[in-house]
C-alpha cells in the first residue's frame, strides 16, 4: 500500500452538489480507513442551496499541523464560479479536475495537469444527478492515485444512507472508470465533447 503523503484538496461548487460529502469521504478514507490522519474544513455563501460551497481536506502520514489549504495540490471544482474563485489558488504543477459541462476553463492555468469529466451526465445516466459529487469522487481517484480505490468505496459506502448505498457505489464505479479512460487519453487522440479530456501543461 502506498504511503501517505501531505496533500491539501480543495472542493468547490455551489450548494447542493455534495461538496462536504465528497471531502468527509476523502479525509475519512485516508484516516480510518488507511491510518493516516486528515482535516476538513468547510465555508458556505449566503444561500445553503445555490450559493459558493467550499471544502478543504488536508491528509498527510503524520499529524495534520495547519488544516487550512493556501494552494492545493488538487483542485476539484463543479460551478465556473467556483473556477473562477479558486483556480488562481492551485498550486503550480498541482491537478485540476473540473466538471466538464459546468465549467470552461479560461485563460493560462498553472496547472500541471488538468482532467475534466462530465460527472453531472454520468450521473443522471445513473438516474439521479445528485450523486454527481461521488462520481468525481470515484474520477478523481482514478486518476490522482492518492488514496487507495477501496478505501474511497468503503469510505462512500459509510458515509451514505443505506438505501443510497447501492446507487453511490456504482456512482463512485463510473467515475472511477471515465478516470481509467482519461489516463489512457492523450491530446493527440482527438477526443471530442463526450470524451473524457486531459490535457497537459495547460
Amino acid at each position: 500500500m502506498q504511503r501517505l503523503q501531505l496533500t491539501e484538496i480543495r472542493i468547490a461548487g455551489f450548494g447542493g452538489q455534495g461538496v462536504i460529502l465528497s471531502a468527509i469521504v476523502i479525509g475519512k478514507a485516508a484516516s480510518i480507513l488507511e491510518g493516516g490522519f486528515a482535516t476538513m474544513t468547510q465555508s458556505f455563501g449566503p444561500e445553503a442551496r445555490g450559493g459558493a460551497c467550499s471544502a478543504q481536506v488536508v491528509i498527510d502520514s503524520k499529524p495534520v499541523l495547519y488544516p487550512y489549504v493556501t494552494n492545493p495540490d488538487i483542485l476539484i471544482v463543479m460551478s465556473q464560479e467556483a473556477y473562477t474563485k479558486f483556480g488562481p489558488e492551485l498550486k503550480p504543477g498541482g491537478v485540476l479536475i473540473v466538471e466538464q459541462d459546468l465549467v470552461k476553463i479560461t485563460g493560462m492555468s498553472q496547472a500541471g495537469r488538468v482532467y475534466s469529466a462530465p460527472a453531472t451526465r454520468l450521473a443522471e445516466e445513473l438516474g439521479k444527478r445528485m450523486i454527481l459529487n461521488i462520481v468525481m469522487v470515484g474520477f478523481t481517484a482514478a486518476v490522482t492515485n492518492i488514496l487507495q480505490k477501496e478505501s474511497l468505496r468503503e469510505a462512500v459506502a459509510s458515509s451514505v444512507p443505506p438505501s443510497f448505498r447501492e446507487l453511490n457505489l456504482k456512482a463512485f464505479d463510473r467515475g472511477y472508470e471515465y478516470g481509467v479512460q482519461a489516463l489512457q487519453t492523450t491530446p493527440e487522440t482527438g477526443v471530442d465533447e463526450n470524451t473524457v479530456k486531459v490535457y497537459d501543461g495547460v
